[in-house]
C-alpha cells in the first residue's frame, strides 16, 4: 500500500467539467467553436475563390494547376498567419493586464464587425479580390489577440486535476469547429454560387451567436496590474529560460504546427488536384482530420487520468510520421485518404493535449498570458514557415503527394529530436500508458503530493512493480534510491539512467550510503521528488 504525506493545504479537486449550459466551460467552448468555425470557413472561401479563377484559366488538373493553386493557397495562409506573428506579444499584454473574459468579449465583438465587412465585400465583388485578403488579415489579428486569453483562462476556471481533460475538451470543440468550418466553407460557396455574400451573411450570424455565448463566461481578475510590451517580453523570456520543460513544450509545439501548416495547406491542393473533389467536398479530408483530432483529444484527456501525461507524445509522433508517409506514397484514393486523415488526427490530439496543458501549467499565473503569447509568436512563425514551405516545395517541382512524403520526413526528424530531448516521455509511454491499455489503475490521495517543490515518498514495497505504479500515478519525475547491484547491471543501466536513479548499497559501504543520502537531500532541496523503499526488499508482512 502506498501512503502519501498530506500537504497542509492540499488542492481540492473541483467538479468543473459538468458541461451544462450554466457552466463557465460550456460558454468558453461555444464562443471558441464559433471563432474557429469562422476562421476556417472564411480562409477556405478566400482560397477556393482564388483556385476557382485559376481553374478557369489553366484547367482543373495538371502540374500548372497544382503549382498556381499552391501559390494562391500560400498567399491566403500567409496573409492570415502574419498578423498572428506580429500581434501575439501585444495579445500577451492584454491577456495579463485585462481580465481574460473582457478580452474574449471584445474579440467576439470585433469578429461580428469583420464578418459583416466580409459579407459587404462579397456583395460588391463576388469573384474575390484584394479586399477579401484584407478581411482575412484582420481575422488573423483578431485570432492573435484572442488566443492567449482563451487558453490562459483555462487554469483560472479549472483545477490542476482537470486541466488535461479541460484541454482535451477545448481541443475537441476547436477541431469540431475546424471540421464544420472547413467543410462548410466549400459548401456555402458551392450553394451560394450566384450570390457568395450569402456565405458571409451565414458567418456573421455565427459570430453573433459566439458573442452571445461569451457573455456567460464568469468574470476573472487581471493577472497583473502593471507592465507593457517590454515587460511582457522580458517576463515571458525569463520564465522560459528558467524552465527546461516549458522550453521543450513550446519547442515541440512549434515543430508540430510547422508540419501541420505545411501538411494542411497541401491537403487542399491534394483534394482538388489528386482526389478531384468539388468545392463542396474539397474540405472533406481536413474535416475528417478534425474528427480524428477530436477523438484523439478526448482519448488523451481520458488517458491522462487527472494529470499532465507526456507519455502520450511518443505514440502521437509515431502516428504522425506513419500517416504522412503512407498518405504520400499510396495511389490517390478517397477511402485511404480519409482513413489516414483519421489516424493523423488522433496522433495530433495525443501531441496537442499534453503540450498545451504543460505550457499552461508551467507558466506562472501572473505571467501565463505573456508566456502563451511569446510561445504563440514562435508557433505562428512556424505555421507561416510551413505555408511558405509548401509554396517553395511546389515551385521546385514536387507534386502534392511528394510534399506529403516530405512532411513525413520532417516529422521523423522532429520525432527523433523529441526522443533525444525528452527521453522521459518515451519511458512514461512504456510504464504509464501501455499498462493502462490492459489494467485499470485507481489512484487515491494524488492531491496530497505537491505539484511543485521537493517531496519525499516513503512507501511499502509490496511488489517489484511498485516503482512503475508510482510513475504511472504521478506526472512529476521521481528519483528512486535503488540498490547499486541493480543500478549498475549492464541490461538495467540505460533504463536506470533514464530514471536518474540514486544508487545506494545494502552491503554496508558507509561512503556510498552517505553519498546517496546527500544526493537525495540535494534533489529534494532542488524541488524534485525522491522515493525510497525503506524496507530495502519486498515486504514480508
Amino acid at each position: 500500500m502506498v501512503r502519501y504525506f498530506r500537504e497542509e493545504n492540499p488542492i481540492k479537486p473541483q467538479s468543473v467539467l459538468d458541461v451544462t449550459p450554466r457552466h463557465p466551460l460550456a460558454a468558453l467552448l461555444a464562443a471558441q467553436f464559433c471563432s474557429a468555425f469562422n476562421d476556417n470557413a472564411w480562409k477556405l472561401i478566400v482560397a477556393l475563390l482564388a483556385i476557382r479563377q485559376i481553374a478557369a484559366a489553366v484547367g482543373p488538373t495538371g502540374p500548372a494547376f497544382e503549382a498556381a493553386s499552391q501559390t494562391q493557397a500560400t498567399i491566403a495562409f500567409v496573409v492570415f498567419t502574419l498578423p498572428l506573428v506580429l500581434f501575439s506579444l501585444v495579445a500577451g499584454v492584454f491577456s495579463d493586464r485585462v481580465s481574460k473574459r473582457t478580452v474574449i468579449l471584445a474579440m467576439k465583438g470585433i469578429e461580428v464587425v469583420l464578418m459583416t465587412a466580409g459579407t459587404v465585400v462579397l456583395w460588391l465583388n463576388p469573384t474575390g479580390g484584394a479586399l477579401l485578403l484584407v478581411v482575412l488579415a484582420a481575422m488573423g489579428v483578431h485570432s492573435a489577440l484572442l488566443s492567449p486569453a482563451k487558453y490562459g483562462i483555462l487554469p483560472e476556471l479549472l483545477s490542476y486535476e482537470r486541466l488535461s481533460i479541460g484541454n482535451g475538451l477545448l481541443k475537441m470543440w476547436t477541431f469540431l469547429a475546424i471540421i464544420a468550418g472547413t467543410a462548410s466553407g466549400g459548401v456555402l460557396l458551392e450553394f451560394s454560387h450566384a450570390a457568395p455574400w450569402l456565405a458571409g451573411l451565414a458567418l456573421t450570424v455565427i459570430a453573433l451567436a459566439g458573442l452571445g455565448a461569451a457573455w456567460a463566461i464568469p468574470p476573472v481578475p487581471p493577472a497583473r496590474t502593471e507592465g507593457g510590451l517590454r515587460t511582457t517580453l522580458a517576463v515571458a523570456w525569463s520564465t522560459m529560460k528558467a524552465d527546461r520543460l516549458l522550453r521543450l513544450a513550446i519547442g515541440i509545439n512549434i515543430v508540430f504546427w510547422t508540419i501541420a501548416s505545411l501538411f494542411g495547406q497541401d491537403m487542399l491542393i491534394y483534394a482538388k488536384g489528386r482526389l478531384m473533389l468539388s468545392d463542396a467536398l474539397s474540405g472533406l479530408p481536413l474535416a475528417v482530420l478534425g474528427i480524428g483530432i477530436g477523438i484523439g483529444s478526448v482519448l488523451a484527456g481520458h488517458l491522462s487520468a487527472s494529470k499532465i501525461e507526456t507519455g502520450l507524445i511518443p505514440p502521437g509522433c509515431i502516428g504522425l510520421v506513419v500517416g504522412l508517409v503512407l498518405l504520400g506514397l499510396i495511389p490517390p484514393s478517397l477511402t485511404w485518404a480519409l482513413a489516414l486523415m483519421t489516424l493523423l488526427g488522433i496522433a495530433s490530439g495525443f501531441i496537442n493535449v499534453p503540450i498545451n496543458a504543460l505550457i499552461q501549467w508551467r507558466s506562472p499565473a501572473d505571467r501565463r498570458g505573456a508566456v502563451i503569447a511569446l510561445g504563440n509568436t514562435f508557433m505562428f512563425g512556424g505555421i507561416m514557415a510551413g505555408s511558405l514551405g509548401a509554396g517553395l516545395l511546389s515551385q521546385i517541382g514536387l507534386s502534392a503527394s511528394e510534399i506529403l512524403v516530405a512532411c513525413g520526413v520532417i516529422a521523423l526528424v522532429g520525432t527523433a529530436f523529441v526522443f533525444w530531448l525528452l527521453p522521459e516521455s518515451l519511458l512514461r509511454f512504456v510504464v504509464a500508458i501501455l499498462p493502462r491499455l490492459f489494467y485499470r489503475l485507481t489512484v487515491i490521495g494524488q492531491e496530497h503530493v505537491p505539484h511543485q517543490g521537493g517531496a519525499l515518498l516513503v512507501p511499502n514495497h509490496v511488489s517489484f512493480v511498485d516503482g512503475l505504479l508510482l510513475i504511472a500515478s504521478l506526472d512529476r519525475p521521481i528519483r528512486f534510491l535503488v540498490d547499486e547491484q541493480y543500478a549498475t547491471q549492464p541490461i538495467m543501466k540505460p533504463f536506470m539512467k533514464l530514471l536518474r536513479v540514486i544508487p545506494i548499497t545494502s552491503e554496508g559501504n558507509p561512503r556510498l550510503i552517505l553519498r546517496a543520502m546527500r544526493d537525495a537531500g540535494d534533489a529534494v532541496e532542488r524541488g524534485e521528488i525522491v522515493c525510497i523503499f525503506p524496507e530495502g526488499q519486498i515486504t514480508r508482512t
